[in-house]
């Protein structure tokens, strides 16, 4: 790539990053948020989290050693965490860094 493409590129990139920023400001002017938005804003951390479980637990063969103890351990792991600290960011990327730990030393 020349360097004129390298500028427009990086351009658009700006463009569309502001873009991205500025629409909900301009969709939703008023102060009251639509029903359906205050909806997802309510449930998508346990929608992310149930979709994280079922991701790591959908290959697990249960009837060969170790029985998928690395992916109970690393959902239980995260739930305990979850539980004790209402926090689903710290929660989901600690749940993470366990089990890809468990996984890539035992």
């Amino acid at each position: 790539m020349s360097n004129y493409e390298i500028y427009i590129a990086i351009a658009i990139m700006t463009l569309v990053n502001y873009f991205t920023r500025v629409l909900p400001f301009l969709f939703f002017k008023k102060n009251d948020l639509p029903s359906y938005i205050v909806f997802i804003e309510k449930f998508f951390p346990a929608v992310i989290m149930t979709i994280l479980i079922v991701y790591s637990v959908k290959d697990i063969d249960f009837s060969l050693a170790p029985y998928g103890l690395k992916e109970i351990g690393a959902i239980l792991f995260t739930a305990v965490l979850h539980l004790s600290l209402k926090n689903y960011l710290i929660s989901i990327f600690a749940g993470t860094i366990f089990y890809m730990g468990l996984v890539q030393y035992l």
